[in-house]
């Protein structure tokens, strides 16, 4: 599904390298996150993928093809919004975006057909906020845009979804909502997430991809406190919340740096 080949990229002649010599492969099906320190490129990394950005040297493919070809079987939803927030946009219209191109679309033709619609208001509900359809994008919360744009990168439908920290802005009960739905998602359609949260990435995702400059693809069961410490350069403390709670107890995949439980009666 994609493939970088010896990929080395800066933004711009005599600034450093952000990225440098990077080969990965990421197969169709996956369940894949980038993790890595701020500034280490991760969410350059997702851009060159999607052919946002070109690399100075080396070879980038999705789906066999060159990104500027076929990344519109991908839905994104970046970090920030780049947007006017006074412009007089309802939620339903920025969703709708999210099916230019789409080959079932009336979207080509500068008009949204029936069908648009309908898969615009199911994506909005799928992400819990169907009755905000109507509102004003600018008059939303952070968390609510969130959802917003993420409910644009599953409008069209894709085959791959690249969602850069997809639950920033989000409260704990949306986020924990939110990892159901792409564990549900994942069942059709591939998932490349970048995330801090480490405790909830590595008990959902196949594989976890490590950017510091260089990249690393580790299985989740390989992902111990040598290699954080080594991707972070400092000791990190991982929160598991993949937790069971019983009458007898709790119990709690443990990790090797330390495990709390998070349940509600529990500090």
């Amino acid at each position: 599904m994609i493939s970088l080949k010896n990929v080395t990229y800066s933004y711009g002649a005599g600034k450093p390298r952000v990225l440098e010599n990077v080969s990965l492969e990421i197969p169709a099906g996956s369940f894949s996150s980038v993790i890595g320190p701020n500034g280490g490129g991760k969410s350059t990394l997702v851009k060159l993928i999607l052919g946002l950005l070109k690399p100075d040297v080396g070879e980038v493919w999705l789906f066999g093809e060159e990104p500027e070809k076929s990344r519109y079987r991908v839905g994104y939803a970046p970090q920030q919004a780049r947007v006017d927030f006074r412009f007089p946009i309802s939620v339903l219209d920025v969703v709708l975006v999210g099916r230019f191109g789409a080959p079932s679309s009336g979207a080509s033709h500068f008009r949204f057909n029936k069908s648009d619609r309908e898969l615009a208001l199911a994506a909005l509900d799928r992400m819990g906020i169907a009755e905000l359809s109507k509102k004003s994008f600018g008059d939303l919360s952070g968390g609510q845009r969130q959802r917003v744009l993420i409910a644009r990168a599953l409008c069209g439908d894709p085959d791959l979804l690249a969602l850069d920290e997809p639950t920033n802005n989000m409260d704990p009960s949306s986020a924990e909502h939110f990892y159901d739905l792409l564990e549900d998602l994942n069942r059709r359609v591939s998932i490349l997430i970048v995330s801090h949260d480490l405790g909830v990435v590595s008990g959902l995702v196949d594989s976890v991809i490590c950017v510091n400059r260089d990249v690393r693809v580790h299985p989740t069961t390989e992902l111990d406190g040598a290699l954080i410490r080594d991707l972070y350069h400092s000791d990190v403390r991982l929160v598991r919340h993949d937790h069971r709670c019983s009458e007898s107890g709790h119990s709690v995949h443990h990790c090797d740096h330390e495990a709390h439980c998070h349940c509600p009666e529990s500090d």
